[in-house]
């Protein structure tokens, strides 16, 4: 059984050396716990650079993109942590609200995208702004510094009020000037100066003549000029290229190129591209730009009969005239017609001679031309065909023509002695005739 307390009763007071070890332990235990604390920093600024990222060397005449990356390495020099310190919602080295412009300066580029707004660039960090642009096309070659300004804000100071945990900021605009290197390089850069084309007609080939100029501040060694079929453009090179040796920058050449011409071409400008192949400084072989230029072609040769339909009767014999025109675009020279007679036609002469024909100009050709004498009598065609040579004494065959020929029966005695049984009945009533009168003459001596 439980002993009582000195005064009688089982829930005596406690002893007094309770209470102060329970302090001790409140109080451990408070010195033990993490102290709560914000951090604040100071002192420190944006330190700002711009670098052109990526391949930083372009061709003189060509749209460009430069991208600049605006790097911040700014650091914050002081730190402060403590329970009473209230932690800065923005930070003295963030660039904030940057805006970049780029301009070209003396550089002969022509900067085409103004003000551009980055944001906010924290330190470190970076971002990245992109400028559209056009290289002149007799820009020389090499380095050029173009400037950069770049505008941001920064925190200047804040106020920290005691009363309340309250903080006033303030801020100050700032600018800096950088500037980023581009870089044009030294190439042959074709220009085409002149291109003729002299008697180029649809379906046929003859020569296109260029004149070509180093644009570049590059002289181009071993160079070779090439012409380039333009998508789906009718003319094609023949020739793989002409050599002209050394292409010096400013220097001009003149390159006779063969082409083809595709039947289906018309009356018009066409166009066709022109390369330069050549040896740079380091080299190495390499390609220019591919210059584009329009070559004038005319249309296809071709011809038409224009003489009235020739009409004959069965067993009859002429020489017909035929009237050829050309109806091309371009002189054909050395023309001859050929027919091709079958029945019931036929002709000791396949063969004219037509001469030289200009366009719009006519020429007659001659052939003697039978029909048979059971011909059917309707209208027929004669093929006809025109040989002839160009300009370039290449030999070409027109599209088939057709010669109209009618035949039938000539009116009145002239369509009774064309038809050959009318002439046998009448040949046979006049033996006839002729019989019964030597016959009574003889019976009337």
């Amino acid at each position: 059984m439980t002993a009582p307390y000195p005064d009688g009763s089982r829930t005596g007071p406690r002893s007094p050396l309770i209470m102060p070890g329970l302090l001790i332990v409140l109080v451990a235990v408070f010195l033990a716990a993490p102290v709560l604390a914000d951090v604040k920093y100071s002192g420190g600024t944006p330190a700002l650079s711009a670098t052109v990222t990526g391949l930083n060397e372009f061709s003189a005449g060509s749209d460009i993109t430069i991208p600049v990356e605006i790097d911040n390495t700014g650091l914050n020099l002081q730190e402060q942590v403590g329970p009473t310190v209230i932690a800065r919602s923005d930070l003295p080295n963030t660039a904030k609200f940057v805006t970049v412009n780029l301009s070209a300066g003396s550089a002969p580029i022509v900067v085409k995208t103004g003000s551009v707004m980055v944001g906010d660039i924290f330190g470190p960090g970076s971002a990245t702004a992109k400028f559209s642009a056009t290289i002149r096309g007799d820009a020389p070659a090499g380095t050029y510094e173009l400037p950069l300004v770049i505008n941001y804000t920064t925190l200047l100071w804040v106020s920290d009020y005691a009363s309340a945990p309250t903080s006033l900021y303030r801020y100050q605009p700032n600018t800096v000037t950088l500037s980023v290197p581009v870089v044009i390089k030294g190439e042959v850069i074709p220009e085409v100066v002149s291109a003729s084309s002299a008697h180029l007609i649809a379906g046929s080939r003859g020569y296109v003549n260029i004149t070509l100029k180093n644009a570049g501040s590059l002289d181009g060694k071993k160079a070779t000029v090439r012409l380039v079929q333009d998508g789906s453009s009718p003319v094609s090179p023949v020739d793989n290229g002409v050599s002209v040796g050394d292409f010096l920058a400013g220097a001009t050449v003149t390159c006779p190129f063969k082409v083809a011409v595709a039947a289906t071409a018309v009356n018009k400008s066409y166009p066709v591209d022109v390369v330069v192949d050549y040896e740079n400084n380091e080299g190495d072989r390499v390609s220019s730009r591919t210059e584009t230029t329009g070559v004038s072609v005319g249309g296809k040769v071709s011809f038409a009969i224009v003489s009235p339909t020739i009409t004959m009767g069965p067993g009859s014999k002429q020489t017909i005239q035929v009237s050829i025109r050309n109806t091309g675009d371009s002189t054909v020279r050395n023309a001859r017609a050929l027919i091709n007679t079958a029945t019931p036609f036929s002709s000791t002469q396949s063969i004219a001679d037509l001469g030289d024909i200009a366009p719009g100009e006519t020429a007659v050709a001659s052939y003697p031309l039978s029909v048979s004498g059971n011909a059917v009598t309707k209208p027929y065609g004669i093929d006809a065909v025109i040989v002839y040579r160009d300009a370039m004494d290449d030999t070409y065959t027109s599209d088939l023509l057709k010669i109209p020929v009618d035949v039938e029966r000539p009116a009145g005695l002239g369509g009774i002695f064309s038809n050959p049984v009318a002439v046998t009945i009448i040949v046979a009533i006049l033996i006839g005739i002729a019989y019964a009168a030597w016959y009574y003459r003889k019976m009337h001596r």
